[in-house]
C-alpha cells in the first residue's frame, strides 16, 4: 500500500469533507501538524470541529482555520494566546467544548483503544460535569466522559519511515501519539522520511497500521515558537582587569 504523497494536499486529497471531526496534534505550536493545517485551509471545507489541546495563535496553525472561519466547533483544554479564537467565542461564532486536559488526552486514548467511555473524578461538581452521568464508586462520585474518535488525524512526527511507523521528539511527541490511533484515516507530516528498517523497533511510538497516509516535510521547514525565551547574555569579562592590570584594555 503506497503511503507517501508528494505533498499535504494530495494526502488529503479524498478524505476531507465539510462537517468532519479532526484530531489535530500539537500543544500550542510545538508538534502541529502546519503543513496539513495549511492544506485543508486552502481546501475550503467548512463547519469542522477540530479536537486540540489549544487552537494555536493568531495565523498560525489552526489560527488559520479560525481566520477562514471553517472550524464550527472546538473540543479543546486550552484557548488562551489566541485573540481571533476568544472573539469568535464571545461572539456566539464559536462553539466550545472545554475539558480538563488530562480528560481530553484520556477521551482521545480511550477512542483509539475502543473504550467508549470512562469514568473521572475530575470536573465533579463544577461545569464540566453538567448534563454527564455520574456514579459512585467506594464512596466517591464520578463523571462519565465519552471516548473521542474523529472521521480524521492529522499529526506530526520527527521521523518515519515509509511504511507508517512513527517516532516523536521530546515534547512535540505530546498529544500526537494518541490521536494518531484515533481516528478513521490518520495523515502524517514527517521531518525525515526514512526506509522500512532503519528505524529500530524498540523505539517506535505509533505503528505504521495506524497511519494510512504521510508526507515529508521539504527541506528549510519551519517550526515557529509560540513564545521565544532566552538567558540574558552574560556580561563580557574585562580583559584588563584579568590580567592584572588597572585599565581596561581597547579593543582592537
Amino acid at each position: 500500500m503506497r503511503k507517501v504523497y508528494p505533498d499535504a494536499a494530495a494526502a488529503l486529497a479524498g478524505v476531507l469533507r465539510d462537517g468532519m471531526t479532526i484530531h489535530s496534534g500539537g500543544f500550542g505550536l510545538c508538534g502541529i501538524p502546519s503543513l496539513l493545517i495549511e492544506a485543508i485551509r486552502e481546501s475550503g471545507v467548512r463547519d469542522l470541529t477540530v479536537v486540540s489541546n489549544n487552537a494555536g495563535i493568531d495565523g498560525v496553525g489552526l489560527g488559520l482555520l479560525l481566520e477562514t472561519r471553517q472550524i464550527r466547533k472546538m473540543i479543546s483544554s486550552y484557548v488562551g494566546e489566541n485573540a481571533t479564537f476568544a472573539k469568535q467565542y464571545l461572539a456566539g461564532e464559536l462553539e466550545i467544548e472545554f475539558n480538563p486536559q488530562g480528560t481530553l488526552a484520556e477521551r482521545i486514548r480511550a477512542g483509539g483503544a475502543g473504550i467508549p467511555a470512562f469514568y473521572t473524578k475530575t470536573g465533579v461538581g463544577t461545569a464540566v460535569a453538567e448534563g454527564k452521568p455520574t456514579a459512585e464508586f467506594d464512596g466517591h462520585t464520578y463523571v462519565m466522559e465519552r471516548g473521542i474518535v474523529a472521521d480524521l488525524a492529522i499529526v506530526h512526527a520527527w521521523k518515519g519511515d515509509t511504511e507508517g511507523n512513527l517516532i516523536y521528539r521530546r515534547t512535540a511527541r505530546n498529544f500526537n501519539p494518541m490521536m494518531a490511533t484515533a481516528a478513521k484515516v490518520t495523515v502524517a507530516q514527517v521531518e525525515h522520511l526514512v526506509e522500512p528498517g532503519e528505524i529500530d523497533p524498540d523505539i517506535i511510538i505509533t505503528p505504521g497500521v495506524f497511519v494510512k497516509r504521510m508526507i515529508q516535510c521539504p527541506p528549510g521547514f519551519e517550526k515557529r515558537i509560540e513564545q521565544r525565551t532566552v538567558r540574558k547574555r552574560a556580561e563580557p569579562a574585562n580583559e584588563g582587569a584579568a590580567a592584572g592590570g588597572s585599565e581596561p584594555v581597547a579593543a582592537a
